[in-house]
């Protein structure tokens, strides 16, 4: 367990620190998993045991993973004269997010189709 949590650290760690010493403009952490994905499938092919330990801790984590939203709610509620106020901008900006989210994956979408070269059937 420990050298599973380690593991996890040190990607993170590994991320961050590329982040700094290259100036991306990507959150260390997204940087830290995407080479400990690397590791994980080299791992795979040459050693198939060596990501287990990873593999058991997240396993323990997400399944505690509603903990972890915990801290937010407990945000909001604090806050929540500070939400009050502002209640109708933010439903105001979550409907139009959600309009131009779903707008963009339908135009993503059909964009795609076209350069896949599958058109409308007749």
């Amino acid at each position: 367990m420990i050298r599973g949590i380690a593991a996890l650290l040190l990607f993170q760690l590994l991320g961050e620190s590329l982040v700094f010493l290259t100036g991306l403009r990507v959150p260390g952490p997204v940087v830290g998993l995407v080479l400990l994905f690397l590791a994980l499938q080299a791992s795979r092919r040459w050693a198939p045991e060596a990501g287990l330990p990873v593999e058991r801790v997240a396993d323990g984590l997400l399944s505690h993973l509603g903990l972890l939203f915990v801290p937010a709610g407990v945000g909001v509620v604090a806050l929540g004269a500070m939400v009050d106020g502002q209640g109708a901008a933010i439903a105001v900006v979550l409907v139009l997010s959600a309009i131009l989210t779903l707008a963009a994956t339908v135009w993503a979408f059909l964009l795609t189709r076209r350069w896949m070269g599958r058109e409308d059937p007749p």
